[in-house]
């Protein structure tokens, strides 16, 4: 991998990871499509902590009050809503963490390929398109029970499979339950978290047992840049979110997989 391809592979992981298109899908493309190398693992360790510190810097007014709220609700042993907004967080990493250490590898072995994203663009896309046409949009935050985000878990879990994207099935799942445009990207972001940071040890782990030369130079560019085009991505994307609504990605993700089946046509 050369200094142009460790660029766009830092800038596609940054302005996809939290729109609902699939940074997974985008990142597998340029080797499918384009014959790129595999960018390895150290560079995936790479790309996933600049959008972690993105995200973290993005929401640290949030995570800040979570935690404060945290600690103080088990001392007071009271639940208050920054308790509430905790626990909701972590029981909706735990499906795919356990699914995700289930099915993993079979996972890895059989569904990246550009068949199965482009049907996941495509399918996903139009449950977007839908949760928005039906779900009610009107609940906040103080409305998410642990059951609901244990929905939105298990939803979230099937962003496993490659084309899906975490962002958007966590924010289809949230929709359909009736909350806020704004509420279902928040949570999902917060929620994104967890995930990445379990992401990122996994890949961190491939490294250290990895015998394999390090390209330190580019894991730098790699975060700097993920990290950077994530920030703005996030900033705009909620900024706009509640103008635009979710039909422009539902376009894109259209788009993208008819595109994606007529490469594998002509594959």
């Amino acid at each position: 991998m050369d200094l142009y391809q460790a660029v766009i592979l830092a800038l596609i992981q940054g302005l996809t990871e939290f729109l609902p298109v699939s940074s997974s899908a985008h990142l597998i493309l340029p080797s499918q499509v384009l014959g790129w190398p595999d960018q390895g693992a150290a560079f995936d360790v790479a790309v996933h902590l600049g959008t972690l510190t993105a995200v973290v810097a993005y929401f640290i007014a949030d995570i800040r009050r979570v935690v404060t709220g945290f600690f103080s609700g088990v001392q007071q042993r009271q639940m208050n809503a920054d308790v509430q907004l905790g626990v909701n967080i972590i029981i909706a990493t735990i499906p795919a963490v356990i699914i995700g250490g289930l099915f993993n590898h079979f996972i890895e072995e059989n569904l990246r390929s550009s068949f199965v994203i482009a049907c996941t663009t495509i399918i996903f896309g139009l449950l977007l398109w839908a949760s928005e046409k039906q779900g009610s949009l009107n609940k906040e935050e103080h409305h998410l029970t642990w059951r609901l985000a244990l929905v939105i878990g298990l939803a979230q879990a099937i962003a496993l499979i490659p084309g899906t994207s975490r962002s958007g099935i966590t924010m289809t799942a949230a929709l359909f339950l009736g909350f806020s445009r704004t509420m279902s990207a928040r949570f999902s972001m917060l929620l994104s978290i967890p995930i990445i940071l379990a992401a990122g040890s996994l890949e961190t782990f491939k490294l250290i047992k990895s015998t394999g030369p390090v390209q330190w130079d580019l894991m730098g560019i790699g975060i700097a840049v993920s990290a950077i085009s994530a920030f703005l991505c996030i900033h705009l994307f909620m900024k706009w979110l509640e103008r635009i609504g979710m039909l422009p990605f539902v376009i894109y993700r259209m788009l993208l997989g008819v595109t994606l089946f007529a490469v594998v046509g002509l594959n």
